[in-house]
């Protein structure tokens, strides 16, 4: 269990919830993030704790999933950290070379984890985001299953 002592009670968010709403804005296209960004009232004053910034991690992989871990190659990541005029920080990290995205991302997880604009901010963007993942999952899924093959074997006679 961490220690949340220090962190002020209009601060301290579900871990799990977070990591999940972090997701969604990692996953959404900048465009998106964007329009949902013009779309809030009130947007907040901030600053930069760490400026939007491009650099590489090594992904691992796993062959089946179960297998030992083996580096597979860097990938490109954006990260960004910015901070509220109320002292909420928010993260952003992001696949590719998106600065904005990765600011978009920052500044929706600092809204997120106040307390007074979190319940409008998941109803305005998350769930929104959350709806659109999925329907774009279920169209991919009807057009990869049209061209599924099944494949048989038959059994020579003796």
């Amino acid at each position: 269990m961490r220690d949340t002592k220090h962190i002020p009670p209009y601060c301290r968010t579900d871990q799990e919830e977070r990591q999940r709403w972090m997701a969604v804005l990692a996953k959404a296209s900048p465009e998106e993030l964007e329009s949902a960004w013009g779309e809030l009232e009130d947007q907040p004053a901030y600053r930069y704790l760490r400026p939007p910034e491009v650099g590489l991690v090594m992904v691992c992989g796993r062959a089946g999933g179960t297998g030992n871990p083996f580096n597979l190659g860097e990938m490109a990541i954006t990260r960004c950290t910015v901070q509220m005029e109320t002292g909420l920080t928010g993260f952003g990290y992001v696949a590719g070379r998106s600065p904005r995205h990765a600011e978009l991302a920052a500044l929706l997880d600092a809204l997120l984890q106040n307390p007074c604009r979190h319940e409008s901010v998941m109803e305005k963007v998350i769930l929104p985001l959350q709806n659109a993942a999925a329907e774009k999952k279920v169209q991919e899924r009807g057009k990869t299953a049209t061209t599924r093959v099944e494949f048989f074997t038959m059994v020579r006679g003796e």
